[in-house]
Formats: structure tokens, C-alpha cells, sequence
């Protein structure tokens, strides 16, 4: 799935499908996440969208890696 960026695999803040915002870590559709929808656009996720767990963040030259351990990883 591509994100509001069009990036392959990434997941945008309360996309279909996630029950959680990637960068905040709060439910995808209790408040507006337009500042989190803005950010997302240069930063990589931070919470998975699916358990919410703080995942692990990779900031690589060529883009960035993120992993939850229970979900396994999101690339850029």
C-alpha cells in the first residue's frame, strides 16, 4: 500500500485497516491527525498501526526501516 507521499509500504496516520495513528501512537479515528498526516511526509513511523507497539526506527541514506516485533517490519 502506498502512503499520502507514495511511498511503497509505508502506512499513513489512520489509514483504512490501522487502528492506531503510526506517529502518535493514539486511536486513528478519536481526534484529527493532520499535523500527524503532515509530519509523516518527512519522517518515518513511529507506533505500529496495528498493536500500537513503539517500533524500531532505522534512518538509512536511502530511506528508512521500521519494525514492530510482533508485525514484523515497514520499509520506505
Amino acid at each position: 500500500m502506498d502512503d499520502a507521499a507514495g511511498r511503497p509500504n509505508a502506512t499513513a496516520c489512520g489509514t483504512v485497516g490501522g487502528l492506531w495513528c503510526d506517529r502518535c501512537g493514539e486511536p486513528a479515528g478519536a481526534s484529527a491527525h493532520e499535523a500527524c498526516r503532515t509530519a509523516r511526509t518527512l519522517e518515518p513511523p513511529r507506533y505500529c498501526p496495528s498493536c500500537r507497539r513503539r517500533m524500531k526506527v532505522q534512518v538509512l541514506p536511502t530511506g528508512w526501516r521500521a519494525t514492530c516485533v510482533e508485525h514484523g517490519a515497514i520499509k520506505d
